[in-house]
């Protein structure tokens, strides 16, 4: 049975209060803040690159806090195993059998830090986890907690000791976002102000799981009508035809951006998905899953961006 889903105007004014507890800690993001929400709102994963240092992790802890969820940290590293996320079945001497140990992954909300810094295989490990919200360990299969989240973040891929996520990965994210360098007026308020890790100790949920499963349903009923539905498969359509563009979205992917959409959709409390809800989550949908055949040349412009730029609204 789905949670009860409150009223638009509640869910819109809960999820503005939680974007806003946030932009406490995380400042001059708002946007970025609105879009993580989004993401947790459509029940999907998050997935932040940029370089180290721009509060990639604090961002992170603060939604765990904020949503009221259990939170565990992985720092990724190239010397990392498998078993190291899932968990290991280890032999207890008192019953002299094999006992599960679950690992850093049964969690509500999972830091995966630095993500690109561990091999393929470890990557590997957290596909079954994201996608069945669950791990298998010597045949034997072990719910993860619900709500199940992983917000990754990752470096760029020019630094050193980093591994590229393949694209089965990639597409488990629903969202990519990145941060960025503060503005210079905001940046000497950090530079002037409090710690944003001390201030990050002071924030105090404003939900609990089965609130923030009340806000999923909510945005899940927020009405797709013929104009969205016709745009969203119009920048679909444009991405498989277009001969600029490798690969173009999955089912997958179309699914994710109508999620997306609705989440936007019900933190700015419509009642329906306008085109221009579908607009703003566009490119964090579609940006790490669409790669450009002229990608690295100079004045290559980014697929998704120039996807909205051809792509009319019917």
């Amino acid at each position: 049975m789905s949670p009860q889903a409150p009223p638009v105007a509640t869910a819109r004014a809960l999820a503005e209060r939680i974007a806003g507890e946030v932009g406490l800690v995380i400042l001059g993001k708002p946007d970025e803040i609105r879009l993580a929400v989004s993401c947790l709102l459509a029940a999907g994963h998050l997935l932040i690159e940029d370089v180290p240092g721009v509060g990639k992790t604090l961002l992170a802890r603060s939604l765990a806090t904020v949503l009221g969820l259990d939170f565990r940290r992985i720092q990724f590293t190239s010397d990392m195993l498998p078993a190291d996320i899932t968990g290991a079945q280890i032999f207890e001497r008192r019953s002299e059998r094999l006992v599960f140990q679950p690992g850093p992954v049964f969690a509500q909300l999972v830091l995966a830090d630095e993500i690109n810094r561990a091999p393929p295989k470890v990557q590997s490990a957290l596909l079954e986890a994201m996608e069945e919200r669950q791990v298998s360990i010597d045949g034997e299969s072990h719910a993860l907690p619900s709500p199940f989240f992983v917000i990754a973040t990752q470096n760029p891929l020019h630094q050193a000791g980093t591994f590229p996520l393949p694209e089965s990965q990639l597409d488990r994210f629903l969202m990519r976002i990145g941060l960025g360098y503060p503005p210079a007026a905001l940046e000497r308020k950090l530079l002037r102000g409090d710690d944003r890790r001390e201030l990050l100790a002071t924030l105090r949920p404003l939900v609990d799981p089965g609130s923030l499963a009340g806000l999923q349903t909510a945005a899940r009923a927020v009405r797709l009508g013929d104009a969205a539905l016709d745009y969203v498969q119009a920048l679909v359509r444009y991405t498989r035809e277009s001969p600029e563009i490798e690969l173009g979205l999955s089912p997958r992917a179309a699914t994710d951006l109508v999620a997306a959409a609705r989440a936007w959709a019900l933190m700015n409390g419509h009642e329906g998905v306008y085109p221009e809800d579908v607009q703003a989550v566009f490119t964090a949908v579609a940006g790490h899953r669409l790669h450009g055949r002229d990608a690295g040349l100079p004045g290559a412009v980014e697929p998704a961006r120039k996807v909205l730029d051809e792509v009319a609204i019917p």
